[in-house]
């Protein structure tokens, strides 16, 4: 069940990285705000980050529980890539507004198109910022998967849940050091990842 929940949350994480990379670019006011529809297409993935975002992990994932059926790790991967998505979205497109302009107008003044503009001004300014929070997310998610397992979103949550119901102390207990060994490790190994990208 720990490995599960381990393998749900890099699952989640690395779905949520993919969808936010191309949402994050949609949602920087230095790329895309740029006339009328720049604008409303900066507007409406703004606005759909922040609704998302708005919902708690644990409400998704009895929302998707309720649709696949309560104890499957499909449940809590769609709930987790769903919050990581807006959530990364949000901090990449941060990352994005906070470049340094003096590339983009560079490259710009020489005649680039956009995708020269991105490719060689944009993503080798936002790279480590992106493996940084890619890396802590999945920390978090290990850590929020362990939670969404008691509304049904499987991995060791799920398995805690049915040993407390069972009253299965000692096998609750066991899941419990379990969970604290795990989040101890990934924290110690996402510090010092982190660390070396920086």
């Amino acid at each position: 069940a720990m490995v599960v929940t381990i393998f749900m949350a890099l699952l989640a994480t690395s779905i949520g990285t993919v969808m936010a990379i191309p949402l994050s670019f949609m949602a920087a006011s230095n790329i895309t705000r740029h006339g009328v529809v720049g604008s409303g297409i900066y507007y409406v993935v703004r606005s759909i980050l922040n609704l998302i975002r708005s919902y708690e992990p644990l409400v998704m994932a009895t929302i998707f529980a309720l649709i696949v059926g309560f104890g499957t790790p499909f449940a809590g991967i769609l709930a987790l890539s769903l919050v990581t998505t807006a959530s990364l979205g949000k901090m990449f497109s941060e990352s994005v507004e906070s470049i340094d302009p003096g590339p983009i107008e560079a490259l710009r003044a020489t005649g680039s198109h956009w995708l020269q503009v991105i490719v060689y001004a944009v993503v080798p300014q936002i790279t480590p910022d992106f493996l940084s929070f890619t890396i802590y997310h999945w920390d978090i998610n290990v850590r929020i998967s362990t939670i969404i397992g008691f509304v049904g979103g499987g991995g060791i949550g799920y398995y805690l849940s049915q040993r407390i119901n069972s009253f299965e102390y000692s096998k609750a207990g066991t899941a419990l050091y379990a969970i604290i060994i795990v989040v101890w490790v990934l924290d110690f190994l996402s510090a010092r990842i982190r660390k070396e990208l920086v």
